[in-house]
Formats: structure tokens, sequence, C-alpha cells
């Protein structure tokens, strides 16, 4: 196996660990009963491994390791979402301070089965009062493997991995035989799954091995395993977050803190008083502190005495949606949120009356980039557009987010900007929601779509093999042309296109991209179909000289 660089590694992993959380977002919500079932624990994950991502992603490409898994641990604290969300952070965080650690490294194993071992004994001592049968038990299921691993021969990283995720999946298998909540409802450890999910995502990474299915409910893949606890014990490890029978508390509350570590324990002894599911990690002077409490004003106010919270959210769990402290509810009008490609793009939407997601050139946008466009004080009826097949998961992440603020979301799964000009084309306020969405759904669907784009390395498709320089032309997502000159393969892609009809050919034209190849499409679809229409619009996407749409 060919030798990837640590801080490659942590990238790829990263890109790899969110993909993989995006997939299985909706199922681990639905798991979620435990401490409370409001049914977001996947996307807190999501959310809070996007955060991290996209710390790493901002790092220079030049960055050793321990910079990437710095940048990595201090993004998910800043955007760890819930109990599950922030015990992540402090996880990636101990990885964070091992692979910090002089002369440390994954390439033999020995560094990844310490960061493991360490993270889960991080998460550990964040939790004020740590429960088995929860994400807690299979991290140290997973270090406690990739450790014994190391004592064979032979070993290595990827061994080591295949380890702590084999090792995981068992754990999660498990966790109904220590949580009676988890037994009762019939499902397993909701946290432990996104873990799981986690650790595939690096087994892939390093070794291209799609997962198996995980078990989600009680008799799902059984592996033996031993009675009684599946690892050792810990401090207050029997303790539950809220004992049998008693009423839950009725706010989740959660901030970010500057203050000094000495102020920390005095806060987590307070906190505990107030109420349960208490986690506190972070270190220096930035924490992030979750509590589920009664009395939401003395949480808040021991956050201020020990220090400056900010970033303060308060969830009403009996009603199991978040609102956000001092944020207004929203009104009843209607935004249109799209993502563009370009800022000739962003033009076609916002003259539409679509709220474009800001985001760099090239890049996809985040969850948080959306929720930012739809803004917190008028919309309390969403559209989304997300116009690119990989941004379809991080716009299903922020509807959640924003039901969870009682709004009405749509998304509507387009996966090109050509999709997201039909839609938006058709997009009226005046009308019902529901009449909205299903008109601008249906004039989605209708949109074929295409692209034009030069290959910048080899690489085998559906057209054949494809060579750096090679003009490819791209079907409904699929490479499915390759020649050596844009305007041939571009005409070609809109034959295809108009193989089955249409009226209207839309051309995008990208950065850069000479004036006569969009001039020569249009010149071509005259001639072979006179009775089409085409518009040309200037998009200024990268990578893309043209983006084509049949309607």
């Amino acid at each position: 196996m060919q030798q990837i660089p640590d801080a490659d590694i942590v990238r790829r992993w990263c890109r790899a660990g969110l993909d993989g959380l995006a997939e299985a977002r909706e199922e681990i919500d639905a798991l979620n009963v435990y401490p409370v079932p409001d049914s977001d624990t996947g996307t807190n994950l999501y959310l809070t491994m996007e955060a991290a991502a996209a710390a790493v992603e901002r790092c220079p490409s030049e960055a050793a390791v321990h910079e990437v898994a710095d940048a990595m641990a201090r993004g998910a604290l800043l955007g760890a979402r819930g109990n599950s969300g922030i015990i992540l952070a402090q996880m990636l965080r101990g990885v964070a301070d091992v692979l910090g650690r002089e002369g440390a490294t994954l390439a033999d194993g020995s560094g990844l089965a310490a960061a493991l071992d360490h993270a889960a004994s991080a998460a550990y001592a964040a939790v004020y009062k740590p429960v088995e049968g929860t994400i807690l038990t299979v991290a140290r299921a997973a270090g406690a493997a990739a450790q014994a691993r190391l004592a064979e021969q032979p070993y290595g990283l990827a061994e080591v991995a295949l380890a702590a995720a084999r090792a995981a999946r068992r754990a999660l298998a498990a966790t109904p035989r220590q949580l009676d909540v988890l037994r009762d409802a019939g499902v397993v450890d909701a946290g432990g799954r996104g873990l799981t999910v986690l650790l595939d995502a690096f087994d892939t990474v390093l070794t291209g091995r799609r997962p198996l299915p995980a078990p989600r409910r009680v008799g799902d893949h059984h592996v033996p395993i031993p009675a009684g606890p599946a690892s050792r014990p810990c401090p207050d490890s029997a303790a539950a977050a809220t004992p049998a029978g008693a009423a839950a508390p009725a706010y989740e509350v959660m901030f970010l803190l500057r203050a000094p570590s000495e102020a920390i324990p005095g806060l987590r002894q307070t906190l505990s008083e107030l109420g349960d599911s208490l986690v506190v990690v972070g270190g220096g002077d930035e924490w992030n502190v979750h509590v589920h409490a009664d009395d939401a004003g003395a949480v808040i106010e021991a956050g201020l005495q020990a220090g400056r919270p900010h970033r303060i959210s308060v969830t009403h769990l009996a009603a199991q949606g978040r609102t956000v402290a001092a944020t207004p509810a929203p009104g009843d009008g209607r935004v249109v949120v799209a993502f563009a490609a370009g800022p000739g793009l962003a033009e076609l939407f916002a003259s539409a009356g679509a709220v474009v997601a800001s985001t760099p050139a090239g890049h996809r946008p985040s969850t948080t980039e959306m929720l930012a466009a739809v803004g917190d004080d008028s919309a309390g009826e969403v559209i989304i557009l997300p116009n690119e097949r990989d941004a379809v998961p991080v716009a299903e992440a922020a509807a959640a987010e924003l039901r969870a603020q009682h709004r009405r979301v749509a998304v509507i799964p387009t996966i090109a900007q050509v999709q997201g000009l039909a839609a938006v084309a058709v997009h009226e306020p005046g009308r019902s929601f529901d009449a909205d969405v299903v008109a601008m759904t249906t004039a989605a669907g209708h949109a074929r779509h295409g692209a034009v784009t030069v290959a910048s390395r080899e690489a085998v498709t559906m057209a054949g093999i494809c060579r750096p320089g090679d003009v490819l032309g791209v079907v409904e997502g699929d490479f499915a042309v390759i020649g050596s000159d844009l305007l041939e393969v571009a005409q070609e892609v809109v034959r295809r296109m108009l193989s089955a009809g249409g009226e209207l050919v839309t051309v995008v034209t990208g950065a850069g991209a000479d004036v006569s190849l969009a001039a020569g499409v249009e010149v071509s679809v005259r001639h072979s179909h006179p009775e089409v229409d085409t518009v040309v619009y200037e998009g200024g996407q990268p990578r893309y000289p043209l983006l084509l749409g049949v309607e």
C-alpha cells in the first residue's frame, strides 16, 4: 500500500467521515432515544464534524500533521452541537494531543492506537457522570482493541484501524444490554453508531474497503459478546443521566465559554447541582459547555461567573425543538436559498428572488453558510436549492436545524446549477408553500443537465480512459464523452440531451471561457433543432467552461 503522509490521512479522514455522517445522519437521528429522544444526534454529529472538516480545509497544504489535527480539534470545539457532538469534539482533541507529541506518527499504527485510547479517556473525563452503553463505551472498546492489536505481529496502520472499527461495532451491538432505555426501544446507541461511521471512514481512507451495515436495532448482526460489562468500570459509570422514573429536565443549555482553566472545576460543580447530562470540553481559555437543566437562567449565570459565555442556545426538551436565546421567532415570510457556483450564477439566482449562500470560489457551501443565508428574523418558510450533488446532505442538515426552530422547510434535491435555475424560474412567493415546492420540484426534475470540463489527471470513466488535457463531456452526472475540442464535445453533449426532446437549451459559461464557445453551441442547436430556443448566461464558475441544460 502506498504510504500516505500523516497530514493527508487526517485531511482525507475528515472529508470521508463527514460524507459518512451525511449518509447516515437520518438513520442516526432515528436511533436517538438517550439521553433525550430529540432525534438530532446524527445532525449534531454531522454539524460538529463539518466544523472540524472546514477548519482542516483552511490549513495550508504544507501544514504538518499536528497543525492539521489542532485545526480539526479546535474547529470541532467551536462548532460542536449537542451532547454527542461535544463528546466527539473532546475525542478529536484527544487525537490532536497525541499527534502533537514529538515523534508521534500514524505510519505503523502505534500513533492511531495511542490516539484512540487517549481520545476515549479524554471523553470519559469530560462527562461529569459517564454512562455505559453510550458513545463512551464504543470509544473505549475501539481504543482498547487498537492497543491490543499492537501486541500482535505483523501489524500496521490498516490492521490497527480495522481492529478498532470491528471492536466498535461489537461494542455498539452490546449497548442495549447496558442501557435499559435502548433495550426498551429496541435500538443501539445513536452516538455510538455515529462513532462507528467515523471509524469505518478511517478504514476506507486507508484501504478502500466499504463498511458492512452496522447494527441498528437489537438483534442486528449478532456477535457473541460475554455477559456482563463490555469494558472496565469507570468512575460514576453506573450513574444515569436521568434516574428511572424521574422527570427529565426542561431545557438543554449550550454555550461557548472564554474562561481560565482554573474556573472550570467550580463551574462543573455548580452545573452538576443544577442539572444532568453535563459535559464541559476544551482547554486553555476556550470551552464548550452542555447541560440539561430546569433553570436555564441559572446555568447561564454560572457561565457568567466563570468567564464570558457566548453563542448561547437554549432548547426546550419537552418540545424537542431548538430556540436560540434572544432570537425572535421566525415570521411568515418565505425565502429561497440557493448555492451558486460562480458570481454570474449568483446574480442570476438573486435576480430571480433567491438568497445566495456565500461561499469561497470553487467550494461547496457549509451548513453554517446556508443557515446564515436564511437569516433569523423573517422567514417562517424556507426552500433550499443545493444545486450540487455533494451539497444535498449539507442542505438536509441545514433543514434539520431550521425545522428545530419551528420553520417549514423543503430541500429540492437539485444536483446541478441548471436545475436550480429551472426551479427558481417558476418560484412564486404568492402561492401556497406546498404548491410552490411542487412547481419548483417539477421544473427541476424536467431539466436535464450536462457540462464540459478538462481532465486534470488520468482516470477511468464510463467513456473510457481519459488523460490530462482531454476534454470531458458530462451527461446527467456521468462522464459520457472524451474528445480534444471543447466545442465539439459540447455539441455532442447537447445532441445527446436533446435526443429525448426539449424546448429550451441553457448555456452557462465558466470563468475565462471563450465567448465563441457558447456562440458555437447556439449555432449548432439552431441548425439541428430550429424549434428549440437557446439562452446563454455568464456564470463565472471555475473548472467547467460550460454548464448545459435542456428543459
